[in-house]
């Protein structure tokens, strides 16, 4: 069992080398041949964004440590009393706030996911409830694209069933922006709202239902579709109860033969959008299914964080009675739902990525102590 020198001694061994590395790094950024290669541009950029950070939470960690040192050594060969006095008040507000950097630092010295800067599909569709389901299914998109409006993401809406009662079915929007599935990743999975409906002459609670997917978008060098391997059919576009609501062939519908996805597209009048959104909403879903199998390899070394990610999976609760919003995975409840359902939603999904973070700084701990 390390005691605190030791731990400290090991996280400034680590932001030594990082130190070093961030030094490299500047030396690539400021080579003028970095522009040319796009790819590489971005991905050094990235990591010197990241470790531009851990540099200024190094440099206080150091004055910290450094602090102590200079304050304990004052107490042991300073004779004047309230020279000591001092010494030891201001090491009791440094030793204080030296495990408090060291919690920040070892957050942060789990690098970004890549995957954290990409835009989003956003998918929700309604489960259990019918009618209520698709209303919330209406609330969840409205609660999104506010939290988008507020960050300065844009949304652009590819596909939405519309319902008799003004709710969704289901509903399909792009968001892109900065950090936009970094913010968002966590919510995938079984959204449940409690509340009186409308149409409820009783007053009575009912329990619905509705299924939100995050799938990161994909390019199209990233995804290679094979033309063999969708089929693609165009049909005329339907409206909800099944009527036609277009003359022309404008709807797509894709079926990617070996995987069995199929997209239909129709929002769009023109059958070259449809297909082309189609193709959009394809590559972000076999994106999504590749990451999902090496999210699969990884939880077999190691517990998956903030629940499994599966669609099936409850992970919140919109109780309207109670005001209250519960996220089981974190077990954290914030209330205020009507703000919370204007998007001020920023708490519940810190939390989240926080404990995330630590889920996964706690994994590379263990697996350190095995090794």
């Amino acid at each position: 069992m390390k005691n605190l020198y030791d731990e400290a001694m090991d996280l400034m061994k680590k932001l030594d080398d990082l130190s070093q590395r961030f030094t490299e790094v500047e030396g690539m950024v400021a080579d003028p041949n970095l522009v040319k290669d796009q790819s590489k541009y971005k991905e050094v950029m990235r990591e010197h964004q990241y470790l531009s950070t851990l540099m200024e939470l190094y440099g206080e960690y150091k004055k910290i440590l450094k602090g102590i040192e200079d304050a304990k050594e004052l107490i042991t060969a300073e004779d004047d009393h309230d020279l000591k006095e001092m010494a030891r008040e201001e090491l009791k507000e440094l030793e204080e706030k030296q495990p408090q950097m060291e919690e920040q630092i070892k957050l942060k010295l789990i690098p970004p996911d890549p995957l954290d800067e990409k835009n989003i599909i956003l998918e929700i569709r309604s489960a259990a409830g019918g009618d209520e389901a698709s209303l919330f299914v209406r609330d969840l998109w409205e609660m999104y694209t506010h939290l988008a409006e507020r960050k300065g993401w844009k949304t652009e809406t590819m596909e939405a069933q519309e319902t008799e009662v003004g709710g969704f079915n289901k509903i399909v929007t792009s968001i892109s922006g900065k950090f936009v599935y970094g913010t968002l990743r966590w919510e995938s999975g079984v959204h449940r709202v409690q509340r009186v409906p409308q149409t409820e002459a009783q007053g009575r609670l009912q329990t619905s239902t509705a299924t939100v997917a995050v799938l990161p978008e994909a390019d199209e060098t990233e995804i290679d579709i094979k033309p063999e391997d969708v089929r693609i059919d165009v049909m005329r576009a339907g409206g909800p109860g099944g009527q036609c609501v277009n003359t022309t062939d404008s709807a797509v519908r894709l079926t990617h033969i070996p995987t069995g996805i199929v997209v239909i597209q129709q929002d769009e009048k023109s059958q070259h959008k449809n297909k082309a959104k189609a193709f959009q909403i394809l590559r972000a879903r076999l994106f999504d299914l590749e990451e999902s199998k090496k999210q699969a390899e990884r939880a077999d070394a190691r517990k998956s964080m903030v629940g499994s990610g599966a669609r099936s999976e409850k992970i919140r609760t919109y109780n309207f009675p109670q005001d209250r919003i519960t996220d089981h995975r974190i077990n954290l409840s914030v209330h205020n739902l009507p703000n919370f359902m204007m998007g001020n939603m920023d708490d519940m999904l810190d939390a989240l990525n926080v404990y995330a973070k630590e889920e996964q700084l706690r994994d590379v701990s263990e697996l350190g102590a095995a090794s």
